[in-house]
């Protein structure tokens, strides 16, 4: 018994095509003969071609027979890769002895890598029960891994202070620059603009009590407890938190880091830590220095355009001005500049092999560094009004 599919159709005239004949060996085995020219600008069969003599009751067997194939190309090895899935699914044995070694050594290394599960379903979204379950699953994958990571260099700080890590002092200094001098210029920026909307909005709501000479200290108190810490903190994760995710993804995807490893050097000590310690050194600084300049922001606002006396309007500032204030936004400063340099840090050692994944490691680190600094500042909040400072 004996079936023939041919790939030529009217529209396919002309072109070389491939063929593939079924014929009946046993009543439990059939072989299929390969022929012709299997090329992708060619006609050629489909599996429906020759599914229904798969569906035949009693068949256990399917051989090739590729004596009288010509030239070939990719398209042959989707079609066999098809054909086997559905074998596969039939439960009946393939054998491939009768193909050339070259198909069948690319045949072997498809299916040396197995299918990752639940490849064929992209797009289909299941109950949304189910997905609450996995989104739920996967923060709480991911605070597992942040823990481990701040294991990971906690012990790392503790090898430094203990002179048994090796951490490269050209490279921290570099960092430090990095994250302190070249920050300057934003900081100087956000921080001044920060500064004159205080103002603004504090002088319409106190004009209306003629008290406008409060201004001063809502730009005082409002920069020095949260929003020199908070816009710098937003600054340096949008600026350092991203750049810190993307040169560590580049060197995951280039294998810098498996080099690294190689020569006997651990990744943490080497590349994460000096980071860390920059950031959250320079952090403070960067907070006292953007302190100043809104609070020189708020003084263009005030003696600018609310007529006040420049003296006057220092005098007021300094009058409300407290140690404790200044002391609070300088340690929110110092958490923040951790959180962005380990988020940023950890997102690029998770980074895949691909380039796409630097670019996603770099977006994942500015999140997780906002939604830490949001987390974070509340939690000080909290434990401020708790403590009545």
């Amino acid at each position: 018994m004996s079936a023939s599919a041919r790939a030529a159709t009217g529209r396919d005239a002309g072109l070389p095509s491939g063929h593939v004949e079924v014929v009946r060996k046993r009543p439990d085995a059939i072989e299929l003969e390969l022929s012709g020219t299997w090329i992708v600008r060619g006609a050629r069969p489909t599996i429906a071609d020759v599914a229904r003599d798969f569906a035949e009751p009693g068949l256990r067997r399917v051989t090739f027979d590729a004596s009288a194939l010509d030239k070939w190309d990719s398209t042959i090895l989707t079609f066999l890769a098809a054909l086997l899935d559905d074998l596969r699914e039939r439960k009946v044995e393939a054998d491939l002895a009768g193909l050339p070694a070259g198909i069948r050594r690319l045949i072997e290394l498809a299916e040396t890598v197995p299918e990752k599960e639940g490849a064929r379903t992209v797009g289909r979204r299941g109950p949304w029960l189910a997905r609450l379950g996995d989104a739920a699953v996967d923060v709480a994958r991911g605070a597992g891994e942040f823990l481990a990571f701040v294991g990971e260099v906690t012990v790392a700080v503790f090898n430094v202070l203990r002179l048994r890590a090796r951490v490269p002092l050209a490279d921290l200094w570099l960092f430090v620059q990095h994250t302190g001098a070249d920050a300057l210029p934003i900081v100087t920026l956000i921080s001044f603009l920060v500064g004159l909307i205080l103002a603004f909005v504090g002088a319409v709501q106190l004009q209306q009590f003629g008290a406008t000479l409060y201004v001063a200290n809502l730009v005082q108190i409002g920069m020095a407890r949260e929003m020199g810490a908070i816009m710098t903190g937003v600054i340096m994760a949008g600026r350092t938190g991203a750049a810190f995710a993307a040169q560590l993804g580049t060197m995951r995807v280039t294998e810098e880091i498996d080099a690294l490893m190689t020569l006997g050097l651990k990744p943490i000590e080497y590349l994460v830590l000096p980071r860390v310690i920059a950031l959250s050194v320079m952090m403070p600084l960067l907070c006292v220095y953007s302190d100043v300049v809104g609070i020189i922001g708020g003084t263009a606002v005030g003696v600018g355009l609310l007529d006040q006396n420049f003296a006057q309007y220092v005098q007021q500032t300094l009058r409300y001005a407290t140690l404790t204030q200044f002391v609070i936004g300088i340690v929110k400063s110092f958490v923040f500049g951790i959180l962005i340099a380990l988020s940023g840090c950890l997102r690029g050692m998770q980074c895949g092999s691909s380039a796409s994944a630097v670019g996603d490691a770099a977006t994942s680190a500015v999140v997780t560094s906002i939604v830490l600094l949001v987390v974070a500042d509340g939690i000080f909040a909290v434990i401020c009004n708790a403590l009545n400072v």
